[in-house]
């Protein structure tokens, strides 16, 4: 049996080489509340603006599925949310006209600072999980992870081991183990829930992980695409809006197989360009690659822990961390700047603190005694989670600094954050670590409310062109690292 290739299923040879993950964070914001607020979890959740005293106009970022279930959606305006969804705390007033606590929701603001931070923890494990990741938005992200999995069958090829994914097919392979090895490290280092869509190419994966949602794993191989797309309603595929989807029911092509079996011609005088194109998807076909954002401008590692306040286990835990940081740093061929560390306390406190250079360096046992210094700050408190990152990355190759005289961006003695803020202090002329979320910018995309023209760099709607937001969340906008 060839390694890529599922027993009786022939396929395109070059469709085999591919494995594209696409990964969604489900109710992004909701459930990043959740991590500082557990009393939240399995309540109605709405994040948003505009239900605090003195506000009048507002509207909802997202919902969790349980306030979905009421009828609530992104881009609502808050009011007509209130309507449907009561705030728990009017039910819990002394008034005697109060609504049944049952049918109530938790109204939370919108913290944009606290979801960036915990954004780069879920983005510096998609890019330690692959090679090549596009990040499309803050909550969303493409990923070829054909260089580290393959769609081999897992176990006995006579007798393959049954697969636990929903999609199209009965037999696991490995790439469905990587792809759940993907969701349980965002699960089990940052806290949230992930869909993941695996298939061989782009826009099926980003249909698949639409398709199980909360916290889906839908595996499509090779040979199994059509059968997966063919029952779907055309609003399903990525880059069908409301207007596409009545304007192609008008012409009695009402699910993905209706749309693959149409003349592309047709559809091309009907639609323009954008008529084939959405054939093609339709049709599965999509040989786009998945092509990176920009190159990183930081690189992390973070290690979850058993709350604990032992010193000695903390800087052991750092050290790690550290080495491993500087491993990935010469791997990349990159030097660095900015050395930092944070450390997170129960329930959700995150403390970032960070050194700058004179210039960039690359030096393990500098990344470690940096860290450790940091470290001392937080001998006493403890912790549930630690990280290391190194920042303003220098791919250039020149000369080494020197490394006398560096001084600590903390050294003016910045107090420890707050739930969700960023560290945003001074060091040497040039120099400074805004905030922990870095990497390349990431534009506001499918599933959000934006309330205006999307700037996405998401590849299909750019292809197509997002009429209208679907229900998700509203964008952060873009966001980037000074530097």
């Amino acid at each position: 049996m060839d390694d890529g290739t599922l027993p009786g299923v022939g396929v395109d040879e070059d469709a085999t080489d591919r494995i594209i993950c696409h990964v969604d964070m489900d109710c992004f914001y909701a459930s990043c509340e959740r991590l500082r607020r557990p009393d939240l979890r399995g309540e109605p959740v709405v994040v948003g603006m505009g239900y605090e005293p003195g506000e009048t106009v507002g509207a909802v970022a997202t919902a969790s599925y349980e306030a979905r279930a009421f009828g609530v959606g992104s881009a609502m305006p808050i009011s007509e949310a209130l309507d449907r969804l009561p705030r728990r705390a009017d039910a819990e007033s002394d008034d005697g006209d109060t609504p049944d606590p049952s049918e109530t929701g938790h109204y939370v603001p919108v913290d944009l600072d606290f979801y960036k931070e915990i954004a780069s923890d879920v983005k510096a494990i998609l890019h330690d999980c692959a090679g090549v990741v596009r990040e499309v938005s803050v909550d969303e992200a493409y990923l070829d992870v054909t260089d580290r999995t393959t769609w081999a069958v897992a176990g006995d090829p006579d007798d393959p081991a049954t697969s636990a994914a929903a999609g199209p097919t009965d037999a696991r392979t490995l790439a469905e183990g990587y792809a759940r090895h993907i969701k349980e490290r965002i699960a089990r280092e940052v806290g949230v829930p992930a869909s993941v869509g695996v298939a061989p190419n782009m826009s099926t994966a980003k249909v698949a992980s639409d398709a199980d949602k909360p916290d889906g794993l839908v595996v499509v191989p090779p040979g199994a695409v059509s059968e997966f797309l063919a029952p779907l309603p055309t609003a399903e595929l990525h880059g069908v809006g409301p207007v596409t989807e009545e304007r192609l029911a008008e012409r009695g092509i009402e699910t993905a197989g209706d749309l693959a079996r149409a003349d592309p011609e047709a559809l091309s005088e009907d639609f323009g360009e954008r008529g084939r194109e959405l054939w093609a998807r339709a049709r599965g076909e999509d040989d786009r690659e998945v092509t990176p954002t920009g190159l990183p401008k930081s690189l992390s590692r973070e290690s979850s822990l058993s709350t604990t306040g032992d010193a000695e286990r903390k800087r052991e835990t750092v050290s790690a961390l550290a080495a491993d940081v500087a491993r990935r740093a010469r791997e990349r061929g990159c030097r660095y700047r900015t050395i930092g560390i944070k450390v997170i306390e129960p329930p959700y406190e995150v403390n970032t603190r960070a050194k700058s250079l004179p210039g960039p360096v690359d030096d393990p046992a500098v990344v470690e005694r940096v860290a450790l210094d940091l470290l001392a700050e937080f001998t006493d408190a403890r912790v549930r989670k630690l990280g290391v990152r190194v920042s303003k990355l220098d791919f250039g190759g020149g000369d080494q600094a020197t490394l006398g005289g560096f001084e600590s961006e903390g050294d003016a003695g910045g107090a420890r954050t707050n739930p969700g803020s960023r560290t945003a202090t001074r060091g040497p002329p040039g120099s400074t670590l805004t905030d922990w979320a870095a990497g390349a910018a990431m534009d506001s995309t499918d599933g959000e409310a934006t309330g205006g023209s999307n700037g996405s760099e998401d590849p299909d709607a750019r292809a197509f062109g997002r009429e209208e937001p679907e229900e998700g969340q509203a964008s952060l906008g873009e966001w980037t690292e000074d530097g």
